[in-house]
């Protein structure tokens, strides 16, 4: 289903740490706009003062520069219970797809994650099931397995961890992981990324967790960290943008999972922010 990407929802900034007054000026798909707390509520309007949509959901206000429609569920998010975490925002010099291409992928947790999300010699990527929900338009990769030094700011000691990865939007994604101190449930992070041009882009990641033990600051403080690791990878890769001809780069089984994204954007024609031919 081609949907054009001004009538996609983007995260714009935290509901709650909205700047006063004068607000937030950004970008969205490199055209200026200004996000403020309003007398009824966060508003959204372009450099030349069109009001725009706006939608308040999983801590974090939403914009859309054409017509939008229904922003995709996350029923976590209403669960008692959970712990709701406004991580806060990450800019990186990369392509939006290429921020949620890399929380997708699972190999480079030993590597870049080091005695964390990952470890020598558990460099594996056992067999996973990757597959486009046609029913729902997303694509969900599950029965994914790796062993974890340090699976979340909660756990006490390694744990091999199941994880299911879900990817509702172009430009964000939820992932599902085993919860130290809930066994058989699941914690869920997410990344939304605002794309402010092919190349630059801010990532808001956000987290519904089950964990008492920690304080709101240890968690964020563990979240950023693992992102800012992410960051010197993204900003490095070449090309800059997304390859989305597979022929471009050389994948392997552990990147099912970005390959059919890769089919998926190309499917829905979403192409900000990707190659399209080789360099």
């Amino acid at each position: 289903m081609t949907r054009d990407k001004r009538d996609e929802w983007y995260p714009v900034a935290i509901a709650a740490m909205l700047p006063p007054a004068r607000g937030r000026d950004t970008l969205l798909l490199g055209e200026p706009i200004r996000v403020r707390a309003g007398d009824s509520g966060p508003q959204v309007e372009t450099a030349e003062g069109r009001a725009l949509p706006v939608t308040i959901a999983y801590g974090h206000v939403w914009t859309c520069l054409g017509t939008p429609g229904d922003l995709f569920p996350i029923p976590e998010a209403a669960q008692p219970g959970r712990r709701l975490v406004d991580v806060g925002m990450v800019r990186v010099k990369c392509s939006p797809l290429r921020a949620v291409e890399n929380f997708l992928d699972i190999a480079h947790f030993p590597f870049v994650h080091t005695d964390i999300l990952g470890s020598e010699p558990h460099t594996e990527v056992y067999r996973y099931d990757v597959r486009i929900r046609d029913e729902v338009d997303e694509v969900w990769a599950t029965k994914v397995r790796f062993y974890q030094p340090q699976a979340a700011k909660s756990a006490e000691g390694g744990i091999e961890t199941e994880y299911m990865y879900r990817v509702p939007h172009p430009t964000c994604s939820v992932l599902y992981k085993t919860s130290p101190p809930m066994p058989g449930e699941w914690d869920v992070i997410a990344l939304f990324v605002q794309p402010l041009t092919e190349e630059l882009c801010d990532v808001w990641p956000w987290m519904a967790l089950y964990d008492d033990a920690s304080s709101m600051a240890e968690m964020i403080q563990f979240q950023q960290m693992i992102f800012l690791q992410d960051r010197s990878i993204l900003e490095n890769q070449i090309p800059r943008r997304l390859p989305l001809d597979p022929g471009m780069e050389s994948p392997t089984r552990a990147d099912l999972t970005s390959i059919a994204y890769r089919r998926w954007l190309k499917r829905r024609g979403y192409t900000y922010g990707a190659q399209l031919v080789a360099a």
